[in-house]
């Protein structure tokens, strides 16, 4: 039998935010979560690789015994969720422009909910975090000038499709010089992108880091019958 529930559906500065939980017919009645902006799909817990590779692959590339991490969009809290099942991690603060997807997780309302709310490691901030990364900003509030050793993006669709044309002045820059400022020597900025390798955009990650490379991550697409990616971008504070 077809499932289909709207768990939430709430008004933001951005538009109308729903979470809803359904079974897919077409992959054996398999659950699913979604979370639509208006009428545009922001996410879906079918594909989740690319999220799970973005805190995986910027962490174990980390030397420090204990590790202090951002990580900027909740979700569904896949990143953050991949993040925790590292020891190493320290701390975690995780930024949400929506205050709606915050309460998602404190309710139960999302899988991996009790996991982020019940781990006194992670902390859920409502907060801009493209304000947040600004030279005039930080990420914690009550500890400014805070080094990090690991900022882990998901937000935007990529560097060039935002989903507020205001988060645009991050990918620049200045506003990547502004958030390596935020790292400790030889931290790391891990970035998901929706897209393929934007080499102009790589060349500036040249620019303001020490290092940078990207990551396509491939995983099985079940209604094309084919595979899928995403593309990691990781580039390092000098240390």
């Amino acid at each position: 039998m077809f499932e289909f529930k709207e768990l939430d559906y709430q008004e933001t500065p951005l538009g109308a935010i729903s979470l809803r939980r359904r079974s897919e017919p077409r992959l054996g009645g398999k659950i699913l979560y979604e979370v639509k902006l208006g009428e545009e799909f922001l996410m879906s817990s079918l594909f989740v690789e690319a999220e799970e590779e973005l805190a995986a692959l910027a962490l174990q590339s980390l030397d420090a015994e204990e590790l202090d991490v951002v990580v900027g969009g909740l979700g569904l809290g896949y990143t953050a969720a991949k993040a925790l099942e590292n020891e190493a991690v320290r701390s975690l603060l995780v930024i949400e422009t929506m205050a709606p997807v915050i309460s998602w997780h404190r309710l139960g309302l999302v899988p991996l909910g009790d996991k982020l709310a019940l781990d006194s490691r992670c902390s859920l901030v409502h907060g801009d975090f493209f304000e947040l990364a600004a030279p005039s900003g930080g990420f914690d509030p009550d500890n400014p000038g805070r080094l990090f050793h690991a900022v882990l993006l998901d937000i935007d669709h990529s560097p060039s499709h935002w989903l507020d044309t205001g988060n645009s002045a991050f990918y620049t820059g200045a506003g990547l010089t502004a958030l390596a400022a935020s790292l400790h020597p030889g931290g790391v900025f891990g970035l998901w992108s929706n897209d393929p390798p934007d080499e102009a955009f790589s060349s500036l990650l040249d620019e303001v880091f020490a290092s940078a490379e990207f990551h396509v991550v491939t995983f099985p697409n079940p209604y094309t019958g084919g595979e899928s990616s995403n593309t990691i971008y990781l580039a390092y504070r000098a240390g």
